[in-house]
């Protein structure tokens, strides 16, 4: 009988360990999680400022396009300008969509392979926002321009053509960049640059999460 209650107290005892460990492991996994989540409300808020910052750019080719523009050259530097705005917001809301597909009740991994796909597209949304602007800066200035019924690829041609020119170089440059520090040589380059593209808020969340997993492995 006395080993009897001793296996029955040994076991109590074990059950007892068990649910504090799965309560413990509770705890920290909400903490963990609830940490993730904080720290993404400022690329949620990100994503919402560069939805209005695409609005001013709709507005200034929906201008032009009241004024009725007749010179093709203003007429295409509004579309490229329209159409800028619109991917603007477009981008910022794939991201956004992104992020509410987050379940945070899900296994670990889940949610982290649901961030890694937010990640991607913020990236490609940093792309779509800050790229453009090697040739857009003289868009703008060809609608300006329009607006006043003039022609600025007439008016000052080599201004156009030499700010397109600067446009494409800066473009090769950037892309030649990108290629050179990714090479095997210089992973660590490209990882730092990965890091900065991807933002803060993103970066931070995933550390919780790679923090909680090692925990649960262990």
């Amino acid at each position: 009988m006395e080993l009897d209650d001793f296996k029955s107290a040994w076991q109590s005892l074990d059950r007892r360990l068990q649910l504090e460990g799965a309560l413990k492991l509770h705890e920290l996994r909400e903490r963990r999680l609830n940490r993730a989540r904080g720290s993404l409300y400022p690329l949620f808020w990100g994503q919402v400022a560069q939805i209005l910052s695409g609005i001013p750019f709709i507005l200034l080719a929906s201008l032009l396009w009241m004024s009725q523009p007749a010179h093709a050259s203003s007429i295409v530097a509004g579309i490229l300008v329209h159409a800028y705005g619109v991917v603007l917001i477009v981008a910022a809301g794939l991201v956004l969509g992104a992020l509410r597909k987050v379940d945070y009740a899900a296994p670990v991994l889940d949610i982290q392979k649901k961030l890694l796909r937010v990640r991607m597209l913020y990236i490609r949304s940093g792309m779509v926002a800050g790229l453009p602007w090697w040739f857009l800066w003289i868009s703008i200035l060809q609608v300006l321009a329009g607006l006043g019924d003039v022609d600025l690829l007439t008016k000052a041609p080599s201004l156009v053509w030499i700010g397109y020119g600067i446009g494409a170089v800066g473009l090769l440059v950037t892309w030649w960049f990108h290629r050179w520090a990714r090479r095997p040589e210089r992973a660590g380059l490209g990882r730092r640059m990965d890091d900065s593209l991807s933002g803060g808020s993103l970066r931070k969340a995933l550390a919780q999460l790679d923090e909680l997993q090692r925990f649960e492995r262990d």
